[in-house]
């Protein structure tokens, strides 16, 4: 299979999940990008952000809105932040080495998942 549908297959379930759960970059796309794509951590990482420049995301959070699923206030100020909190990160990334950055990235993943295993 060309690598260009394997990418166009990554979208699709990383959209899917996102859909579902809302993840998709970060736990599905970056590790994808590193293991089966070969790009470096920094590499997918910025890829995986590139990925948000379009509204990916808008057709399901349609779907969520108008279901009365989305609170339109507190998104729009998560949005505020997030930019200025992407900037901030991206500039600490990039300053940290390659086996920094796919440690960081785990600790996060494995804490992130910890936490959603036993909370009750």
């Amino acid at each position: 299979m060309s690598e260009i549908y394997l990418y166009i297959l990554l979208g699709l379930l990383a959209g899917a999940l996102s859909g579902l759960v809302g993840i998709g970059g970060g736990i599905l796309i970056v590790p994808a990008l590193v293991m089966l794509f070969g790009m470096t951590q920094h590499q997918a990482q910025g890829t995986s952000l590139a990925v948000l420049i379009p509204p990916v995301g808008i057709l399901a959070a349609m779907t969520y809105y108008k279901e009365g699923l989305i609170d339109v206030k507190v998104a729009g100020l998560i949005c505020a932040g997030f930019v200025v909190g992407a900037l901030l990160g991206a500039k600490v990334a990039i300053s940290l080495s390659e086996a920094m950055m796919k440690k960081v990235f785990g600790l996060v993943l494995f804490l992130i998942s910890l936490k959603m295993i036993f909370n009750k």
